[in-house]
């Protein structure tokens, strides 16, 4: 099979997994693979079944026993690690690049041979329900699943990742490896490399094993991608007696999803009202100037077929509506006064180089790039997303605004203590 390349990037099958290798000049090697189930592949009973399956994962196969996955890879100084998404779980080694044949071979056996073990089951789902009990301490980190249950509602896009407790200790190994022949297929994962390693080096490592891997029935979708998914959503205004000590406020809507020609568009408004910089618009009105915060974000999640655009703050209590106020007054500025090209080349240049620093960081480029090549069989260099943010135009987020921040639109969810 021949290997294409894309920009700096070498894509090719082996068998019916997808392979996606990326070049680095460090001897440190960021791999793994990347499987399409996520928290809006489970069936309606099977609520956080994508999240315990991740765990389980590294809790024995049909060669190793926990302890032995556990080791293998930290014994030589590597980490190992996954995480669920809602579209997505993603199993990934960091090692150095004479560990490769070790790292790829692991990664293959605790994703396509697990054995989800009953006695270690029973075990780590007690692990998962500690975790789901600290994140019931962390309001900053519920209040986004809790918003997306709102815009979502009865949808798998709205349920939380991690699952409901009672319904976990229900859960048997027949029920994992039911799941998992269901969704945990070599069509439905990209292996990706990222380092100082030849793609044919990968290419041989995975022929030589590709052929154990089990193939089960064929793969099935619970749910139908629309790339232009409409963006309207019945607002909502829903206050919530919560253990907190300061007020919690999320305030957004239902957005555009990647891929969409508005997408960029969206992402650099988003950066202006709430991006990271200290100098965004709500940082500056609620922060700077006025002291009444201490955190203020604007997030754009985005999904296969929809994306979540959101402004989340911190206050005291007794100034939520004051804070409200200011979020809005910054939206209808953004609704009804154009930016100056002076100010919307800032802004581009600012968005530029944020996204320049962000790859330093290898870990996060090598996983960015498995999910979108995943979801989306693209990958983007950043001359290309620099490209893509230097084609925006004012027009353009004068739609996004009248799209997503028009106020009939737009939903909040307060946690009050």
């Amino acid at each position: 099979m021949s290997t294409r390349q894309l920009v700096n990037y070498s894509t090719f099958h082996v068998g019916s997994l997808r392979v996606i290798c990326a070049p680095s000049a460090t001897n440190v090697v960021y791999a793994g693979i990347a499987m399409d189930a996520g928290t809006r592949h489970e069936l309606p009973s099977e609520s956080g079944m994508a999240h315990l399956v991740e765990h389980m994962t590294f809790k024995g196969t049909e060669r190793r026993t926990s302890m032995q996955i556990l080791n293998r890879m930290e014994s030589v100084g590597a980490d190992l690690n996954a995480f669920t998404g809602k579209e997505e779980t993603v199993y990934y080694s960091v090692f150095l690049k004479e560990h490769l044949a070790r790292a790829i071979d692991l990664l293959l056996d605790i994703v396509f041979h697990s054995t989800y073990p009953q006695a270690e089951l029973e075990k780590e789902v007690e692990v998962v329900c500690d975790e789901i009990e600290s994140y019931y301490d962390s309001p900053a980190e519920l209040i986004y699943d809790d918003f997306e249950a709102l815009l979502f509602p009865e949808q798998p896009l709205g349920r939380n990742i991690l699952g409901d407790a009672t319904r976990l200790r229900q859960y048997k190994s027949a029920d994992l490896q039911a799941f998992t022949q269901r969704l945990y297929h070599p069509d439905r994962a990209v292996l990706f490399v990222r380092g100082n390693v030849q793609p044919e080096a990968v290419r041989h490592l995975l022929e030589r094993r590709i052929a154990a891997i089990p193939h089960f029935a064929a793969k099935q979708q619970f749910f139908t991608p629309q790339p232009q998914a409409a963006i309207p959503h019945e607002a909502q205004f829903l206050t919530l007696s919560k253990a907190v000590h300061q007020a919690h406020v999320m305030l957004g809507a239902k957005a555009y999803p990647f891929g969409h020609p508005l997408y960029m568009a969206q992402a650099l408004l988003g950066n202006i009202l709430g991006g990271p910089g200290l100098n965004s618009r709500l940082a500056l009105s609620l922060r700077e100037r006025r002291g009444l915060v201490y955190t203020v974000e604007s997030t754009l999640n985005t999904y296969t077929d929809t994306g979540v655009w959101s402004v989340y703050f911190g206050c005291d209590p007794s100034d939520v509506k004051r804070c409200l106020r200011l979020v809005h007054t910054e939206l209808n500025r953004l609704l009804d006064h154009p930016l100056s090209a002076r100010a919307l080349a800032a802004a581009k240049r600012q968005m530029k180089g944020q996204l320049g620093v962000s790859y330093d960081n290898f870990e996060n480029v090598a996983i960015g790039m498995a999910k979108r090549y995943l979801h989306y069989s693209v990958v983007l260099s950043p001359a290309q997303l620099f490209a893509q943010i230097d084609a925006v135009t004012t027009d353009e987020l004068l739609q996004v605004a009248s799209d997503v921040f028009t106020p009939a639109r737009l939903t909040t969810l307060i946690y009050q203590p």
